[in-house]
């Protein structure tokens, strides 16, 4: 009988659990989110406001940045206040598909993209550039999160349920890849094999698909003769010092001045017009030699706790939408930061991947607010399920 009073206690009690630890996560979502943004705005204030003094104002790129976050909070009140489960409407996953395509073929047209820096990845609209590159990785996101909560879909068919499945991902590799931008087209299939291997896709199919993309990475990168010398340097960037290699052993001279507890912030030397872009790509480098390596951590860690909260979101959401959909947005946000990581201290072959929330970007830092606040979205529904 006391056994019986028991179970029936812990029945009841589940709920009311569920509802703690679903306040908790969200919460713990809330608390780190907003200190990545906060470290971010001052990390970049601290990268750009020497070269920012060019275009008027050293708080030139800040005010551009805090521009891009008004619109990321209005984009993250709205969704997280939306009922997510509409967005698993075919028809409003496939408009979102839709336009992000259309907006990276424009890209590709000479005359129509804003040609930068050897890349054309933008879109001008009066005085604001945009990046579809950006709304198409959580597009994709939102398009394979929809499709394989379908029960009507057989991923463990390779031909008649996986290879469809990514064809939409395959055509903005493709489109990503003619900017061209090989990190962000690579990040866009990562992520949608990591959520069909979530969804049960067997790995033998997986890893034929994977093969066969890092045969067409290979062969990009090294079909230029820039793109070949870029890959060669990286093994050895100071020997290539005066060209391909300059900007990452710059990066590594960043981290290496910077020493465990930095050179104090705002007072590096390296962006004095000695490492490009450092407050775009390459601002970890900045945050390195600012704050020296036990400043990196304590970032990395800010990450890597807000990837737990929302990973652990997805793992107790018990609708499978939302499960896929928290899940894709938290692994596309750690994808990317891993990849820009790697990419700044030479793990990886120098290639232009934001790193979230702390790059200068609006486009950027917008997206990933509303994205963040899908998760909030998700988090808030699953505590009261």
């Amino acid at each position: 009988m006391t056994g019986l009073r028991l179970r029936g206690a812990m029945e009841k009690s589940a709920p009311l659990l569920r509802e703690v630890r679903g306040k908790r996560a969200e919460k713990g979502i809330w608390i780190s989110f907003f200190l990545l943004l906060a470290s971010g705005l001052v990390a970049l204030y601290a990268a750009s406001y020497y070269n920012a003094q060019d275009k008027g104002s050293s708080l030139s790129e800040v005010i551009s940045q805090l521009m891009g976050v008004g619109v990321g909070a209005f984009l993250m009140a709205a969704v997280w206040k939306l009922n997510y489960r509409a967005l698993s409407n075919p028809v409003i996953s496939g408009a979102f598909v839709v336009v992000s395509l259309l907006l990276l073929g424009l890209v590709a047209i000479p005359g129509v993209g804003v040609y930068l820096n050897g890349s054309r990845r933008w879109l001008r609209l009066g005085p604001v550039s945009f990046q579809p590159s950006e709304l198409a990785k959580y597009s994709m996101v939102l398009f394979m999160a929809r499709a394989l909560a379908s029960p009507s879909r057989n991923i463990r068919d390779f031909w008649h349920g996986l290879v469809p499945l990514f064809i939409v991902p395959g055509m903005m590799f493709a489109l990503v890849l003619l900017q061209p931008n090989l990190s962000t087209a690579g990040s866009i299939v990562i992520v949608a094999a990591v959520l069909t291997m979530l969804a049960g896709a067997r790995f033998s199919h997986l890893g034929l698909i994977g093969t066969a993309g890092l045969c067409v990475g290979v062969y990009y990168a090294f079909s230029e003769p820039y793109r070949r010398a870029r890959m060669i340097s990286f093994v050895d960037p100071f020997r290539y010092l005066s060209n391909e290699g300059y900007q990452l052993a710059q990066s590594l001279m960043a981290f290496g001045s910077g020493g465990l507890f930095g050179m104090g912030l705002g007072r590096g030397r390296q962006k004095y017009s000695f490492l490009p872009y450092p407050e775009s790509d390459f601002i970890f480098a900045v945050i390195g030699e600012d704050l020296g390596f036990f400043g990196c951590v304590w970032i990395l860690a800010l990450f890597a706790a807000f990837l737990f909260f929302a990973l652990r979101t997805a793992i107790r959401c018990r609708d499978r939408f939302g499960s896929l959909l928290a899940g894709g947005i938290a692994c596309m946000i750690g994808v990317q930061t891993v990849l820009n990581v790697a990419v700044v201290t030479g793990v990886m072959p120098t290639t232009g991947l934001p790193l979230p929330l702390f790059s200068a970007g609006g486009t950027s830092v917008a997206i990933v607010m509303g994205a963040v606040g899908l998760i909030l979205n998700i988090s808030s529904e699953t505590s009261v399920a």
